[in-house]
């Protein structure tokens, strides 16, 4: 069992920045591979960003790269995105998930526990 807990968003202007942190509880977090997922009113649950265990590979959508980055401190069982040059469209809530298989996926049924999201609004 893991339990994950975001924390970090707000209210920013775009060209803002945010970082997002997600705590994870139990003793297996190098396990799990990380990812950072957001959501809009009626729109389904979007992948922005995910880190292999050891922190070596990652992945983000498109829309993201060169604005976002994602890391980890397993020594803090820690999950980060930091988010730079943000734009209206990276407004949503944020949630963090792990994943099992130790395979970074794109896909939110992969993953196996997800916290419950902190929301980010970014103003024109």
């Amino acid at each position: 069992q893991v339990q994950l807990v975001e924390s970090g968003g707000g209210l920013v202007q775009a060209g803002g920045s945010l970082r997002l942190s997600c705590a994870a509880s139990g003793r297996t977090f190098t396990s799990y591979v990380m990812g950072w997922f957001r959501q809009v009113p009626g729109k389904e649950r979007e992948f922005v960003a995910a880190i292999s265990t050891s922190g070596r590979s990652t992945d983000y959508v498109d829309s993201v790269k060169g604005r976002l980055t994602i890391s980890r401190d397993n020594a803090k069982n820690t999950v980060y995105l930091q988010m730079n040059n943000l734009k209206p469209e990276d407004t949503g809530v944020y949630y963090c998930a792990a994943d099992g298989t130790r395979l970074i996926w794109r896909v939110a049924e992969r993953y196996d526990y997800w916290g419950q999201g902190t929301q980010v609004t970014v103003s024109s």
